[in-house]
């Protein structure tokens, strides 16, 4: 539900927890602006304020998070 219409949309977050970070898991060569745009999406249409695009594609996993808070 977004403004009380139901979107048929079929976009599905990865992970949510304790009902407030949105998780987006990914395994890509580089975080890209569309999936910076596709959390803030999630983030905006759930109304929580923090989220993190975890990319597994990485030497280091310190090196593939990104942290996003409305």
């Amino acid at each position: 539900m977004y403004k009380g219409v139901a979107l048929e949309c079929g976009y599905k977050l990865d992970i949510l927890v304790e009902d407030k970070i949105i998780l987006e898991l990914k395994a890509v060569e580089s975080i890209l602006k569309v999936h910076e745009a596709q959390l803030l999406t999630y983030l905006r249409l759930t109304r929580k304020r923090v989220g993190f695009i975890l990319n597994f594609h990485v030497s280091q996993m310190s090196k593939g998070i990104l942290r996003k808070v409305l």
